[in-house]
């Protein structure tokens, strides 16, 4: 009752093959399929397990080159961002500076 129920497919051939017929019966054969031993076989070499890459010298060229412009880049960017981060450090100190000056110089007049 839960099983689902398959109908019947005309196949291209024209046959109508049943659902509960093993491949042999439709082919027509009475014995099981076998492997087939052919005797002019042309295999190709078996690849080895680890794939190789072969660098011709311009492709090393270009990528040592761009390895280093990256580094380049990348260590500006930091650098940069490192001095923007000191200076603002350094300007939030004078402003502390400027501010507690005036705060006690007010304080010392009254």
């Amino acid at each position: 009752m839960f099983t689902p129920k398959i109908p019947v497919n005309d196949q291209p051939t024209g046959q109508i093959i049943p659902l509960n017929t093993t491949p042999a019966a439709v082919d027509g054969h009475p014995h099981a399929p076998t492997d087939c031993y052919c005797h002019n076989q042309n295999h190709a070499p078996a690849a080895s397990a680890r794939p190789t890459v072969q660098f011709t010298p311009g492709a090393l060229a270009l990528l040592v080159g761009g390895g280093t412009a990256a580094v380049l880049v990348v260590g500006a960017v930091l650098v940069s961002m490192l001095l923007a981060v000191a200076i603002t450090a350094g300007s939030l100190a004078i402003v502390a500076l400027v501010v507690r000056s005036l705060m006690n110089g007010d304080a010392k007049r009254h």
